[in-house]
């Protein structure tokens, strides 16, 4: 059973984002956690992340190990600390731990050589130690046993890593934002003045339908809140209670609204505004506008930074001024995820790749063209050969032609050659 309260926990029920999250629909408080399934660990998304899980599952079930986990806090365990507690653990446990390594070690290599034949170099001598020092996670120069220092290592690069893992998904959003700008403004030029003019106003009226819907709720308000106790929960708004409320969502039962929870408390407000019917509503906007709001909610009340909301930060926040009067939430329409500097570097940046790869396909084109000749050449040499040796079978298998031996008579005294018959009819008698 996962601790309430660790840091592991933040790694191993890391939201699954690209999930669509589906709002709690209950009518009483939650069953006693004793009588709930424990909870499936999302993904993380981190490309380590099954070594991960297996290293976490087994260091759980050291009771030293577990102790010392629930008693370290969040900095404490940033800075390593508890990394130290492994010579500790159980003999059965660090051998598991180990075998994990090991195989971590060979899928590397696997992944390693995967991408050296896929690059061409397959056949080439590989240094694998070399090349496993890019992998942060655990400590290369050790291939065998799991030590101090892979602990140290797993716990900073999925600290970093999963830091970081917003910042991408937010990068990824305004890529994808401005190729579809720029692929809209590559159809116009493809088009007549009055398709264009068309086009032009049907992209306007999209744009108005879909930023006419019903008011958005702060997220995290109590207006916000109350929504889903009445429209998700099915309960009187005037009995909202901030400790129910939690204990209702707090779908594993551990105390804590974790990423997904918390994401989950959206999907009302977020269907005020998106509809997968209607054409003027992208999804793929949608799930950014649901990453927004819960950084903004971690943001305000997740006060130590663990990415958790415990029951005493979700009830501090409840009794601010933001949550009882909070200011209007701004949706992704009202807020420009690229300015148009931006989108210019992006369409030259597509340019300089589209370049490229023509350049490549030129060379590409060229590069074959030339193997056709080569093997037109090769075909002509293989008929060649193909030829000679044919007639070099038939010369064992056929029989010499015979010479015709010419007779007596046919030769003329004095003379070697033979005398056609014609020739001997005209020749005088001789007495």
């Amino acid at each position: 059973m996962w601790g309430p309260s660790h840091f592991f926990l933040i790694l191993c029920l890391w939201a699954c984002l690209d999930a669509l999250p589906v709002a709690v629909n209950k009518t009483k408080v939650s069953p006693p956690v004793e009588e709930l399934e424990p909870p499936k660990s999302a993904d993380t998304g981190l490309h380590y992340d099954r070594y991960l899980r297996e290293v976490i599952d087994f260091l759980e079930k050291d009771p030293h190990f577990r102790e010392k986990l629930h008693n370290t806090d969040m900095e404490d365990i940033k800075q390593g600390k508890l990394a130290k507690e492994l010579d500790f653990v159980s003999h059965h446990v660090r051998t598991k731990l180990d075998e994990l390594k090991r195989q971590e070690v060979n899928r590397l290599r696997t992944l390693i050589k995967l991408k050296q034949d896929a690059n061409g170099e397959k056949g080439m001598t590989v240094d694998h130690q070399a090349l496993l020092k890019q992998f942060e996670h655990l400590n290369n120069m050790n291939p065998h046993t799991f030590e101090v220092e892979d602990l140290d290592r797993l716990i900073k690069s999925a600290t970093n890593d999963l830091d970081n893992f917003d910042k991408e998904r937010h990068e990824d959003f305004k890529k994808y934002e401005m190729a579809k700008e720029h692929d809209r403004k590559e159809h116009l030029k493809t088009l007549d003045e009055d398709a264009r003019k068309k086009e032009e106003e049907h992209f306007e009226e999209l744009k108005k339908k879909h930023a006419d819907h019903a008011k958005i709720n702060h997220p995290g308000s109590q207006d916000q809140l109350k929504e889903v106790w009445e429209e998700a929960d099915g309960l009187d708004p005037n009995d909202f209670d901030p400790k129910t409320f939690f204990k209702l969502h707090d779908t594993n039962g551990d105390g804590y609204f974790d990423e997904q929870e918390l994401e989950a408390l959206f999907t009302k407000e977020l269907e005020k505004v998106y509809d997968p019917t209607h054409e003027e509503d992208d999804m793929m906007e949608m799930e950014e506008e649901r990453l927004r709001m819960r950084e903004h909610v971690m943001n305000e009340v997740d006060t130590n930074k663990d990415r958790l909301v415990s029951l005493d930060e979700f009830i501090t926040a409840t009794n601010r001024k933001e949550f009882l009067e909070p200011d209007g939430w701004e949706t992704l329409e009202q807020n420009p995820i690229y300015t148009e500097e931006e989108l210019r570097e992006f369409e030259e940046h597509l340019a300089r790749e589209e370049q490229d790869l023509n350049l490549k396909t030129n060379d590409l084109m060229k590069q074959r063209e030339e193997l056709e000749r080569q093997q037109e050449q090769l075909n002509a040499q293989k008929m060649e050969l193909q030829r000679a040796v044919e007639h070099m079978e038939r010369s064992k298998t056929e029989p010499p032609v015979q010479s015709k031996v010419p007779s007596a008579v046919e030769i003329l005294p004095g003379d070697s050659q033979p005398v056609s018959q014609g020739h001997q009819q005209g020749l005088p008698t001789h007495s």
